[in-house]
């Protein structure tokens, strides 16, 4: 099982960067907009 997970990872690993970064965008805006009605 652990093999096939370093399979998956190596084949795709540019596409797991890019989900990465669009979880951490995600996130940031659901804090940015979380914050935001204290602001105002």
């Amino acid at each position: 099982m652990i093999a096939e997970i370093k399979a998956v990872a190596a084949r795709s690993s540019q596409t797991l960067l890019e989900d990465a970064l669009g979880v951490v965008s995600l996130f940031v805006l659901l804090v940015a907009g979380l914050s935001l009605p204290s602001l105002i």
